[in-house]
């Protein structure tokens, strides 16, 4: 029976959830979905100065945005401080790991010397094969015995196989003399005891897997899978930070990225299928692999996010697109829309969302359903509204009223009226568009009578004409 696929995201909370974070647990969440596995969830949250319980909170909410759901309770690694006090213990007793008495004094003449004499000054402990009688009554730390000859090759399925030469490792820490463990010891035992069989995580963690295959290895437990993904760049090709835009998925979130843009988008950057661009949560799921991902670090497009995000707006569904939009206004600190706005902005979805690439495009260019009369027009539409164009407004407005409400007839009347003031119907749709929506980018004028009604519709041309100079 095959082996069922157990991967995790083990972020720590000591602020947001990172987009490069974010993209890490996507690879995981895809790759055990697609192959019927598990996708578990470990808070690393040992470093007790820096971890909040309001950067947990913002690391499950960046999760829950992004629809990557995870199986079981969230696992605290701080809370597991003493199993994984327990195997270092283990470790000592079956002579894998030794106690160290040097002081950091000591630790530190001892890397001077070995620098003034050119020596590796990976520390070299006098305690790793003491006789035990010979112990003092002094604090000691719990170090692991590393091997001294050969070398360890990490067998990576995005790096290929890695080899560290083992005279470059040095009896790692496990036990702080206070009696914490580290962080090390942390990720292997967690990893182990949570069935983790496959490791996906930032390139930045492979000099890591060496030293925890180290606990692996003493402890005689199998290897997980490695895969160490590249990191994300900006455009310029420098490790994504600030200075390149938003960092946190909340960010994004407030910016109006749909999030099964941001899926498609992040799974794209680092991962590829064939020349697939725009993909489905379906088609990633069944296509996601570890021999799709390329060494060399992604480069953050907001070019490419943006149109990403328009075609999936595009291709939502409806009440889909809605209630994320809800979303994105609480997100955002907008109250929600009413039911009556929402579901007249459900009738105009047909119009808006092949034009918006932001839910914050969406919502300015349904502006002419939100908005309550008497319309304010900005400056460029108050420019469509001379005098001339008042008067054009005024002696259409009857023409339309008689029309029945259909887009042929309403066309049909428009057009007839152009004729009959010999111009053309360009020279009506910017006034029209200004005194519907009080814009000058609008949908189509006719998009928006349908979607308006008969009633609304006139009152804002008869508005807008009324305001006559």
């Amino acid at each position: 029976m095959p082996e069922t696929v157990v991967t995790r995201f083990a972020p720590s909370p000591t602020g947001y959830l990172h987009i490069g974070g974010a993209r890490t647990a996507l690879f995981n969440w895809l790759y055990a979905r697609g192959r019927g596995g598990k996708f578990l969830l470990r808070i690393e949250d040992t470093d007790r100065a820096r971890s909040t319980p309001e950067a947990t909170q913002a690391i499950l909410d960046g999760l829950e945005w992004l629809g990557l759901d995870h199986d079981g309770e969230v696992i605290s690694q701080a809370a597991r401080a003493d199993r994984h006090a327990e195997v270092a213990q283990q470790l000592l007793a079956s002579g894998k790991a030794y106690k160290c008495f040097s002081t950091q004094e000591e630790i530190q003449q001892f890397r001077e010397a070995a620098r003034a004499e050119g020596r590796s000054t990976l520390f070299q402990s006098p305690w790793r094969d003491a006789d035990p009688a010979t112990h003092p009554d002094a604090p000691f730390v719990i170090r692991i015995k590393a091997p001294r000859e050969g070398a360890t090759v990490i067998k990576d399925r995005v790096q290929g196989n890695v080899t560290i030469r083992n005279d470059q490792l040095d009896d790692m820490v496990l036990l702080r003399s206070d009696g914490t463990p580290v962080y090390m010891l942390a990720v292997a035992v967690d990893d182990h005891d949570m069935g983790v069989t496959h490791v996906i995580r930032g390139d930045d963690h492979l000099n890591n897997a060496a030293r925890q295959m180290m606990i692996y290895d003493a402890m005689g437990w199998p290897l997980p899978v490695y895969a160490h993904i590249p990191l994300i760049h900006g455009p310029d090709g420098k490790k994504l930070s600030k200075r390149h835009g938003a960092l946190s998925a909340a960010e994004y979130r407030k910016m109006g990225y749909p999030a099964a843009a941001m899926r498609n988008y992040l799974a794209r950057l680092g991962w590829s299928h064939g020349d697939d661009e725009f993909f489905t949560d379906e088609e990633a799921r069944a296509w996601f692999d570890l021999d799709g991902i390329g060494k060399a670090p992604a480069r953050f497009d907001f070019k490419k996010l943006a149109n990403l995000s328009g075609r999936h707006i595009a291709a939502m569904e409806d009440a889909a697109l809605l209630h994320e939009l809800q979303g994105y206004l609480q997100a955002t600190g907008q109250p929600p829309l009413p039911d009556d706005r929402a579901k007249l902005l459900e009738t105009a979805l047909f119009c808006l969302k092949d034009r918006a690439k932001t839910f914050a495009e969406l919502v300015d260019k349904a502006a002419f359903i939100l908005n309550d009369r008497p319309i304010q027009p900005d400056a460029a539409a108050a420019a469509a509204l001379d005098d001339v164009s008042r008067g054009i407004l005024s002696e259409l407005t009857p023409h339309l009223q008689t029309a029945s409400w259909t887009r042929e007839d309403l066309e049909a009347a428009a057009m007839q009226f152009a004729a009959s003031i010999d111009t053309k119907f360009g020279k009506l749709a910017a006034p029209m568009r200004a005194a519907l929506a009080g814009r000058t980018a609008t949908p189509s004028v006719f998009d928006m009578l349908l979607v308006l009604g008969r009633e609304e519709s006139l009152a804002r041309l008869r508005d807008a004409a009324r305001d006559r100079g």
